[in-house]
């Protein structure tokens, strides 16, 4: 099956979060199962030189962007048995930086259409196309409005992926005529609460929807959840459907990662006995004491709905409990506050590096007892499975992906600690009895394991996409 992946950044090109791992990580679990599936992003001006070096130049062709004639460029470069297509225009990717600008609708616009002008060149043809976020989402609205009836176009299939429901991509209503050229008579596709909502057109028009996991598909229904899209998700719930994103188990794993250089050591599930050395050598790193505490680790960007003010409510009771703390990321400002205090404060129990250093995050999910992720909304989460991979046991609140993912230990094949609600002192009480577990040596020896066998790859993943795609191959014959 052909299965071209469209998405706005991916590995190893360029990435600035979880949707750059996955456009990296599935195509090459879908062809290790033989199937072809192909990746299109923007070139942008972030792909380094020695990147640019492997690529092919295919053919230059015109795009309309409304009543503009741009110019896209087409190249093409090989990875790991994946090729990837590259949409060039210096007008919109060449600038520092991949999001934030200010006509970064017409970017996407530009690009979403791109990416089927470019099936009259490239001699392949998809089955399915799988489109990621708001920044593809008109690619299926193009589809149904332009493309569908076209030589050549016939039977193409396609499938939206939310990873993120709050980035949806609104815009006032001046964008359909200005710049995405779609006739007043299909505005109904895209027009969502007194504006243009791009990701709203996508739900409309795709054959399928999927999210990053099971429990963030039913979610995202809920007005709590939603960003306000509950309303258009309800009438197309027959098509939604959640699968759990995988990991690369070989960039992290605890055998063989280069990050663990002397003095941390390389350690597996038969031999965990580089698991204390990683922790002493982290301590060490960050100015720790040389204790047996149980030191939690935090990596995440500092936002409010990654649960921080769970961790702010109860932080100096946890001291007092005597844990110690490992924390990286950065964000909004009075988070970043609040730890550099709590740092200054409490220097022999809490370690604050203020940035992204991926490195260092390998060094915590090895060298950490515990990790915390008490996330207001999780659409997958990639961390959790990180520890779990590295005997590093997850706290995390019971949302989205962290749901699916760890199964409290109060179960006989539990995997970590779970709490429900969105309480500090729920939180709290599930890093209490993670304490207590990490004082009964046999029985944190079991979870620690049950934890590292778990099987985060993408390989039962792609199974499952595979599955949606194979249906709606179906719909063909």
């Amino acid at each position: 099956m052909n299965i071209l992946y469209a998405a706005s950044e991916a590995r190893p090109y360029v990435a600035s979060g979880g949707l750059a791992d996955v456009a990296g990580a599935l195509p090459l679990a879908l062809n290790a199962k033989g199937h072809d599936c192909r990746v299109v992003i923007p070139l942008y001006q972030a792909i380094s030189e020695e990147m640019r070096q492997t690529m092919t130049f295919i053919t230059s062709i015109t795009v309309d962007v409304a009543w503009r004639k741009q110019y896209c460029g087409i190249f093409s470069a090989e990875h790991q048995g994946v090729t990837y297509y590259f949409i060039d225009n210096e007008y919109y990717f060449k600038r520092d930086g991949i999001y934030g600008f200010y006509d970064d609708c017409e970017r996407f616009v530009f690009f979403s259409r791109a990416i089927l002008e470019m099936l009259r060149v490239i001699d392949w043809k998809p089955t399915v196309i799988n489109c990621n976020d708001w920044q593809t989402a008109l690619t299926p609205v193009y589809y149904q409005i332009f493309y569908k009836y076209q030589e050549g176009y016939d039977n193409i299939r396609t499938v939206f992926t939310i990873h993120n429901i709050a980035y949806q991509g609104k815009y006032g209503k001046e964008v359909l005529n200005e710049l995405m050229g779609i006739p007043m008579y299909h505005a109904n596709l895209l027009e969502y609460d007194g504006n243009v909502n791009m990701m709203k057109g996508a739900i409309e028009t795709a054959d399928k929807i999927t999210t990053v996991s099971p429990s963030y598909a039913w979610e995202i229904l809920d007005p709590w959840y939603s960003h306000g899209l509950d309303r258009a998700l309800m009438p197309k719930q027959y098509k939604l459907t959640g699968f759990l994103n995988g990991i690369d188990v070989e960039a992290y794993n605890p055998e063989t990662d280069p990050a663990l250089e002397d003095p941390y050591k390389h350690y597996s599930i038969k031999k965990m006995d580089g698991k204390l050395a990683c922790k002493r050598a982290l301590q060490e790193e960050l100015g720790l004491p040389q204790d047996d505490q149980p030191l939690i680790g935090i990596c995440t960007r500092f936002v409010a709905h990654k649960g921080l003010d769970l961790i702010r409510y109860v932080f100096e009771e946890m001291i007092r409990e005597g844990f110690h703390f490992a924390i990286l990321g950065s964000g909004e400002r009075i988070y970043e506050d609040f730890f550099k205090e709590m740092a200054w404060r409490y220097p022999q129990a809490v370690s604050v590096t203020i940035g992204f250093f991926p490195k260092l995050s390998h060094k915590i999910y090895a060298g950490c007892d515990m990790f915390l992720m008490p996330s207001q909304s999780e659409p997958c989460g990639l961390a959790q499975m990180y520890s779990m991979r590295y005997g590093t046991m997850p706290i995390v609140r019971e949302t989205g992906g962290l749901r699916d993912s760890v199964i409290d230990a109060g179960n006989e094949n539990g995997t970590g600690f779970t709490f429900k609600t969105y309480n500090a002192h729920d939180m709290l009480g599930a890093a209490l009895r993670a304490k207590g577990a990490y004082e009964n040596k046999p029985f944190w020896e079991k979870i620690q394991k049950q934890a590292m066998s778990a099987d985060c790859s993408w390989a039962k993943s792609a199974e499952l996409y595979l599955g949606l795609y194979k249906e709606l191959e179906g719909w063909n014959t």
